[in-house]
């Protein structure tokens, strides 16, 4: 290793794609600090990037909707080959191809032992929960990079069985580290189930996850909305049905159209804080799908919300909603006996079932989410299509591993 390109955060709309130090075997100094451990990394390895993705999660930052301070190192989607470990990575070997989840998780833990490594305690001294390159996530460098550091790596590292295999299916794989879980996290515990209605609420690649994980679960009928007509074509595209929430129609209706009548048996919220209220020019409204999953959901139904509710956002329309209060109608979901699933989707609970799904051909995410490849130093172009609507994953290349 030489230096390092990583791709950070400049000011809002703006990223850049700079020379670093390489990484090193060490966990940051607040989080060494804040949490008792020794700074050195026996735990960790580090990776050569052969792919890592754009996520929404990381255009909320770009935007300027969260507290990100200029120089935010970005990328949370890691999946990379091992060139160096530590002394007590017992299990993994340096040439494997491994999967990260975007949750960086101790595996010591109360929380990780119980399974919920989304909200790890050991790795983040401002709250429970971490991630790469992310803000108020424990200052880990980010992993839209040549190279980075995957601390307690045992725990963490998600190997494939076969080089070769894996670099043939590496497309698929690398939705392995978030999107993919993340939309199945959404789908299973909204209760998802054979035979089931399903409403997913954005047709953005978490929305497209959710859609095709539902699929696999066995869904009846999966409906898909958004208002950007290309990414609706791509939800179509793998056989879901669309609604246009731009339409002056009410999301109710065009359900009814679709089934016959206007409720669904469960629905998935994978769009988030930054969500637009219902018809033309309605504008920002940020409870605006947590309130219409709720009007159109079944009684005794059940809702998975992985898209993503901060507790600061800048660029809010009021008060409130900049420090995430939002006008939410939980008397109609108590009135409904809805259950509600938030918050970090715990990887690891996930990775390995939906990668034997991918090498033996049952899930075709790339597919469903339209990855599109482009190199590392290309990460400023894929952040401005993405940010404009476009119906693509983008997958960084950063040392041409990728197979054309």
């Amino acid at each position: 290793m030489g230096g390092n390109k990583i791709v950070v955060y400049k000011e809002p709309g703006r990223v850049v794609v700079e020379d670093h130090d390489p990484p090193k075997l060490e966990v940051p100094a607040d989080v060494a600090k804040g949490k008792g451990l020794s700074q050195k990394a026996v735990h960790g390895v580090i990776l050569r990037n052969v792919a890592t993705n754009i996520c929404g999660s990381d255009q909320h930052m770009v935007r300027g909707r969260t507290t990100a301070p200029a120089g935010q190192t970005l990328g949370h989607e890691i999946t990379g080959e091992i060139v160096e470990k530590g002394e007590d990575v017992q299990f993994l070997d340096v040439g494997d191809i491994v999967s990260v989840p975007f949750n960086i998780a101790c595996g010591r833990c109360r929380n990780c032992r119980e399974g919920q490594s989304g909200v790890c305690l050991n790795v983040n001294p401002a709250r429970a929960g971490s991630a790469y390159g992310y803000v108020d996530m424990g200052g880990w460098e980010g992993g839209q990079a040549e190279y980075v550091m995957v601390p307690f790596a045992d725990y963490n590292c998600l190997k494939f069985p076969d080089r070769g295999q894996a670099l043939e299916k590496i497309l698929d794989l690398t939705m392995l580290s978030d999107i993919f879980p993340t939309g199945y996290h959404g789908a299973y515990s909204a209760g998802v189930t054979t035979g089931s209605t399903v409403y997913i609420a954005g047709a953005g690649p978490v929305g497209l996850a959710a859609a095709h994980s539902a699929q696999l679960l066995g869904a009846a009928v999966v409906i898909v909305g958004d208002l950007n007509k290309q990414r609706l074509e791509q939800a179509r595209s793998f056989g879901c049905e669309t609604v246009d929430i731009s339409l002056d129609a009410t999301l109710e209706d065009q359900i009814a159209e679709i089934l016959g009548t206007n409720e669904v048996d469960c629905a998935v919220d994978a769009v988030g804080f930054e969500a637009s209220g219902h018809g033309a020019g309605a504008g920002e409204q940020p409870a605006a799908v947590l309130n219409s999953v709720m009007s159109i959901t079944r009684a005794g139904g059940r809702l998975g919300i992985p898209g993503l509710y901060v507790t600061g956002d800048p660029g809010a329309a009021d008060a409130d909603a900049k420090e995430g209060t939002l006008k939410v109608r939980l008397g109609l979901g108590w009135a409904k006996s809805h259950s509600f699933t938030t918050g970090q989707c715990p990887v690891l609970k996930y990775n390995r079932g939906l990668m034997m799904s991918i090498l033996y051909g049952k899930a075709q995410i790339a597919k469903a989410v339209n990855a599109t490849v482009i190199p590392l130093d290309d990460a400023p172009r894929g952040y401005q299509e993405f940010d404009q609507g476009a119906a693509r994953k983008y997958v960084l290349d950063p040392h041409g591993m990728i197979p054309a």
